[in-house]
């Protein structure tokens, strides 16, 4: 394998090395890694087949909840199966275009999952606020259009990304201490001035992510409001279980990918590399493995058709002709 690409500074491949510290113990750290993912592809294809198949469920909120399902399988499947190709067979080398199409969808998808984590949140703040005009505003016209605005904004704001990474000379070496090809990980291997990735980097975490927290935070700012004036008892207990699941999700994706994204830029060598890769990876696992578990229990409508779906299937085995 040729390091440099011609004269140039560009490498060939980069070696992805796994986890740093964890080499002896790779097999082992593969299978909660790949058990999550099965859980994963598989609840979330369910969700959407279920979305899908049942009149019931063709509403706002299943038709977001339809889109975060797809967002996470392609988020998941942008990094696990190499991930696991690293950890089982030590198939380590990865195209420096491949690494930097890796890196693009990585930021995209975890982009689009923030933006549909949002569009969810203003969907709520809509149904509880203003439940009477609720169809007449996010018709499926509407939803369409905001999904791909999210998509687009994503892809806008995360394509500068590979030109700022190809234009850094990696003459220090090609190795890159990590499972996938994450933008700060591969700028970090350069021998070149970084500094316009650093700021670009915050710049996008501020234009999605800060952006999307603060619309998540008004949205359930304006609901508590509403729902605390609410004079039914049962009505507020209602409103509130609307939501629970979409708060869930939340917690479960914003968490670990601000931990990811502060350890990354200010956790220098406090953090254990080990610990930060493990983290990196469920940051882009974990939210795809617990949403549909997450919604499965607390969506009421959503599990009425999942016992409706399962008695179905008792009632027509498959030796009945």
């Amino acid at each position: 394998m040729s390091f440099l690409n011609g004269t140039s500074l560009t490498p060939v491949s980069f070696i992805l090395n796994g986890i740093p510290g964890l080499e002896e113990v790779h097999l082992w750290v593969s299978f909660p890694l790949c058990t999550m993912y099965s859980i994963a592809i598989t609840g979330n294809f369910g969700l959407m087949y279920l979305i899908y198949s049942e009149e019931a469920l063709h509403r706002p909120m299943y038709i977001f909840l339809a889109l975060l399902s797809f967002t996470d399988v392609l988020m998941c499947t942008s990094t696990l199966p190499n991930t696991l190709c690293i950890l089982w067979f030590n198939l380590k080398e990865i195209d420096f275009k491949a690494c930097l199409a890796q890196m693009f969808f990585v930021h995209t998808f975890t982009g689009m999952e923030s933006g549909v984590l949002m569009l969810m949140a203003l969907d709520r703040f809509v149904a509880i606020c203003y439940p009477l005009r609720y169809t007449t505003i996010l018709t499926n016209s509407v939803i369409a259009k905001a999904g791909l605005l999210t998509f687009l904004r994503g892809v806008m704001l995360v394509i500068p990304f590979t030109f700022l990474t190809k234009r850094l000379p990696y003459c220090r070496g090609n190795v890159i201490p990590h499972t996938y090809c994450d933008h700060m990980s591969v700028a970090k291997i350069s021998c070149g001035n970084v500094k316009v990735n650093a700021i670009y980097g915050l710049m996008v975490a501020l234009l999605i992510g800060g952006f999307d927290i603060l619309c998540i935070t008004v949205s359930y700012t304006m609901i508590l409001r509403a729902v605390v004036s609410l004079s039914s008892a049962e009505a507020r207990q209602k409103a509130f279980s609307t939501c629970t699941a979409h708060i869930f999700a939340i917690i479960i994706t914003y968490v670990p990918a601000f931990f990811t994204f502060f350890t990354h830029r200010f956790g220098g060598r406090s953090i254990p590399p080990h610990i930060h890769i493990i983290m990196a990876n469920l940051y882009l696992l974990m939210p795809p493995t617990m949403n549909p578990i997450v919604y499965g229990v607390k969506t009421k409508q959503i599990r009425t058709c999942i016992t409706r779906f399962l008695l179905q299937g008792k009632d027509n085995p498959s030796h009945d002709i």
